[in-house]
């Protein structure tokens, strides 16, 4: 039932050998693309499978692994108290793609997943530099959490500052570098072209969002533009109108809080983050079918972070069954891929209308005429 279990063994297998010339790690699926910390968390899991050969140990630590996983984000949910209790429901036991990408299919989506769920809920506690810590190690797991990054950082400069988040900034990158120091020694261009190649390219085959376009339009590099661009849009108009809530212009957030003429209103971290997080989903230049669990548990927060009345409750659950039903259908179809986008951008639409910021209360202008005199006061 494991699809790249093999492929990641013999990838730090390589590494347990003593090769740290990142560019000579190779799997039977092709050289290795991940970061270092996916190199010492699947080192760890090399030797307690017996390099790899007891599967089944693997698929109940994963199956550990997925319980806590769930264990982190309902506590993140039980602090947002925005999601009613029945959707828990499908985010444990509906969802079959999600089971296998944990338990069966052992990849290393869901182990960076998980770190960052656990960053959230230090985030949730105030607790910044350790939450800061252990969103870079998710990081160093898989680059898709950067997805989160745009959000933290305006999280962070919201907090503290422009000069109060550059320490939080440091810790980010030097846990980078920690990491990464023994084959930086090595070969440095090696390691960061392999581990953080932004610009490597998907195999159609694999798609599930873009099965409706033709090949050589989904690995154009023009369209790939597009959709960097869009992203990039997206996140500028979510800054500005749904995150930034100040009276002040954004670049307020530049000043130390103290000095800020309007103080802030409390933001919500987790809205800010899985918001940041599910643009990226949306302008993504392919999803695979593990990455699913990218963005699955945000799912019922991003649905039911607006206000919703009590008719509105069934649609929203029938917009999760059809992203589901997207997500498991293998091989993706031309039906399936517009689906999917149908129904993130019903999210997207619920998510910019329904945290609109509201009106303006309007003071009618105080009338000129004077105030009457009664006959008594006459």
């Amino acid at each position: 039932t494991e699809i790249d279990w093999k492929a990641y063994m013999e990838e730090v297998e390589g590494f347990a050998n003593g090769t740290l010339d990142y560019t000579q790690l190779k799997g039977d699926t092709g050289p290795l693309v991940y970061p270092a910390g996916f190199v010492y968390i699947f080192l760890s899991l090399y030797y307690a499978t017996d390099h790899g050969t007891d599967i089944r140990l693997a698929q109940y630590l994963f199956a550990g692994l997925y319980l806590l996983n769930l264990l982190l984000v309902f506590r993140i949910y039980c602090r947002t108290n925005k999601v009613p209790p029945y959707v828990f429901f499908f985010m444990c036991c509906a969802s079959y793609r999600i089971h296998s990408i944990f338990v069966l299919r052992l990849f290393n989506d869901p182990v960076a997943m998980a770190i960052l769920f656990l960053a959230i809920n230090l985030f949730l506690e105030e607790h910044w530099s350790w939450g800061c810590l252990l969103f870079s190690l998710a990081v160093s797991v898989k680059m898709n959490i950067l997805l989160f990054g745009p959000g933290l950082l305006f999280l962070l400069l919201q907090r503290f500052g422009l000069l109060g988040c550059i320490p939080k900034l440091c810790i980010c990158a030097l846990l980078q570098v920690v990491l990464g120091l023994p084959f930086l020694l090595v070969n440095p261009v090696g390691y960061l072209t392999r581990s953080f190649d932004l610009g490597r390219q998907f195999q159609f085959k694999w798609t599930v969002n873009w099965r409706f376009l033709p090949e050589e339009v989904f690995q154009n590099r023009a369209f790939h533009a597009i959709l960097l661009l869009a992203h990039l849009a997206g996140l500028g108009l979510f800054a500005l109108h749904r995150w930034h809530r100040s009276k002040e212009s954004i670049l307020a957030l530049l000043k130390d809080p103290a000095e800020r003429k309007h103080a802030s209103p409390p933001l919500t971290i987790v809205f800010v983050l899985f918001s940041s997080n599910f643009l990226g989903v949306c302008c993504s230049r392919s999803l695979h079918y593990q990455f699913y669990v990218w963005y699955f548990h945000t799912l019922p927060y991003l649905l039911w972070c607006t206000p919703t009345t009590k008719l509105a409750h069934m649609p929203k659950v029938l917009l999760l069954g059809v992203i589901e039903l997207c997500w498991n259908t293998y091989p993706s179809t031309v039906c399936s891929s517009l689906s999917l986008h149908i129904c993130h951008g019903l999210v997207l639409l619920q998510l910019w209308y329904g945290t609109a910021p509201p009106p303006a209360p309007h003071t009618p202008p105080p009338s000129r005429r004077p105030a009457a005199i009664s006959k008594k006061a006459q």
